[in-house]
């Protein structure tokens, strides 16, 4: 069945619709997390196998590829469209999550639980909500024959929350081949609800387009002087010189800076709710603050971020050790990263080195073109009164590395959420949860998209 124009009634059910809840809680319990060394990451080679059973149920070839080092599981799936001479839509979803203590939560973090009208677990909002509906409705349209416009290429991933050097960036340095034909691609952190307040007494659902990234950098910090006895006057101490400068990064505020992404969002925001958002004025924190919690990521991305996140130095009480170091999370808006460089030497002084452990290119497309309008038109069927708008993500996807082959890359993984759930707290946090309802709404969307894209 060849699906074109305007075959798809939003208010239908399908297959997809009617498996998600169970392949995103099935998804859950595979324990996939990952501590960022290689020899303690878990799970993701069983998770991989399990979604290669689930598209070889439904008759798809599948290729399975791992990146690097043993058991990095990543998963590829093409379906072919209608018309190959168009490039190859990708669409992308990482099976590794971020480590959970179990005392800490209400259900166990990898139970995935179905209850109170959410699915709870580690990764059920990052992401296996999305490779969950990813897998629906890829199961669905290989079952009913579906043939898609273009062909999409499904690809389930290793290593995100480490970066991707053992998944996204391993693969595209040693496996392009994988990517053959895909001109652009849709992942994750976009596509969900923002509801604001509108002027009239009456609401708006905003759906956030991740159209940019800031840079990814996790730099080292060190400061070595004389070695000696603890009981001594010493005027020079490596702890010491490195706690000051930590301290000074740690406090410091970085220049407002509005890249285009963050204007056009803010400019969509104001139109809607009658807000202005001037950043030269002091109060701009303030006035996000009304938007709620997505304020903290907007926030974050008119200016560059360095959190100092792990601080190592000595091996006795009593010795004055030679060398101390530190760990800064360092976040840079696209153009800054010189500026930033400098900013960051003057702080620390001429006392501590730096160096770059991890460093990933900022990210940034417009809002503009054929698939925009896509995901637009696939949200305003299932949802008339919503409004996609592009913004920044604070943090980094597998997009910085699909990136590097060209591929015009955007975060659009649909959810309609309830206006009081603070949706981004739950990112890496205790008792991760998705709305069933928010689940069922974005396999419908991401079937309408890929079906029109």
């Amino acid at each position: 069945m060849s699906v074109t124009g305007d075959e798809t009634d939003p208010n239908r059910g399908s297959l997809a619709v009617s498996e998600v809840v169970e392949l995103v809680s099935s998804l859950i319990r595979f324990d996939t997390s990952n501590t960022g060394d290689p020899a303690t990451t878990k799970g993701e080679y069983e998770c991989a196998q399990w979604v290669i059973d689930q598209l070889n149920q439904a008759g798809y070839t599948t290729e399975y590829v791992e990146s690097g080092a043993p058991g990095r599981g990543n998963v590829f799936a093409r379906l072919p469209g209608a018309d190959p001479r168009r490039g190859a839509l990708m669409i992308h979803g990482h099976l590794d999550v971020v480590p959970a203590e179990a005392a800490d939560w209400s259900v166990h973090p990898f139970s995935g639980a179905v209850r109170d009208g959410y699915v709870w677990g580690r990764g059920a909002v990052d992401m296996k909500d999305m490779v969950g509906m990813m897998l629906a409705v890829a199961r669905q349209f290989k079952i009913e024959g579906t043939v898609p416009p273009r062909d999409l290429v499904f690809a389930f991933l290793a290593d995100e929350e480490n970066g991707g050097t053992w998944g996204s960036h391993w693969l595209v340095d040693n496996r392009p081949d994988l990517f053959h034909g895909v001109t652009e691609a849709v992942g994750e952190v976009g596509g969900f609800s923002l509801t604001v307040p509108r002027p009239d007494g009456t609401e708006r659902r905003l759906y956030l387009v991740e159209t940019a990234e800031k840079d990814i950098g996790w730099m080292r910090l060190r400061a070595k002087a004389r070695a000696g006895h603890g009981s001594f006057l010493h005027e020079d101490n490596a702890v010491t010189i490195l706690a000051e400068a930590v301290a000074r990064l740690g406090k410091h505020t970085f220049p407002l800076v509005v890249p285009d992404s963050v204007a056009e969002f803010l400019a969509a925001v104001a139109e809607e709710t009658g807000m202005q958002f001037d950043p030269a004025t002091p109060d701009i924190d303030s006035k996000l603050a009304k938007l709620g919690t997505i304020s903290r990521i907007i926030g974050a991305t008119l200016r560059d971020t360095a959190n100092p996140t792990m601080l190592q130095a000595g091996y006795k009480a009593n010795v004055i050790p030679q060398t101390a170091e530190a760990v800064v999370d360092c976040r840079v808006l696209p153009g800054r990263l010189a500026a930033f460089e400098r900013e960051v030497d003057a702080l620390i002084g001429p006392d501590v080195e730096r160096e770059w452990i991890t460093k990933l290119d900022p990210y940034e497309t417009t809002f503009d073109g054929d698939l925009v309008e896509a995901m637009n038109n696939a949200i305003l069927a299932h949802d008339p009164q919503g409004r996609t708008v592009p913004y920044m993500l604070s943090g980094g996807t597998d997009a910085k590395a699909f990136a590097r082959l060209g591929i015009r890359c955007f975060g659009f993984a649909p959810l309609q959420l309830p206006p009081e759930l603070d949706f981004t707290s739950l990112f890496h946090g205790v008792d991760e949860r998705v709305p069933v309802q928010a689940l069922e709404f974005g396999t419908r969307v991401l079937e309408h998209f890929l079906l029109h894209s």
